[in-house]
């Protein structure tokens, strides 16, 4: 699966959150559809510009993003 970046944008438009990470989270889960953090890291970890997102905080498999996703 990509990533709709076009509709990423849009979505980013009305949140309330200020981290393009964090939008990009409510986007995947919102858009489509999506709740399991291992189906979210792998469709992020396919995606270079996401990869870029994760490689930054430091998330490098599915349980770390699932315990940055608790902390949110």
């Amino acid at each position: 699966m990509r990533i709709d970046w076009d509709e990423y944008k849009e979505f980013k438009k009305y949140s309330i959150r200020n981290d393009n990470f964090e939008i990009l989270l409510d986007f995947i889960k919102s858009y489509y559809n999506m709740s399991s953090p291992r189906e979210i890291y792998t469709t992020l970890h396919e995606d270079e510009t996401a990869k870029m997102m994760l490689k930054k905080r430091n998330i490098v498999d599915a349980e770390g993003l699932e315990a940055f996703l608790f902390d949110l």
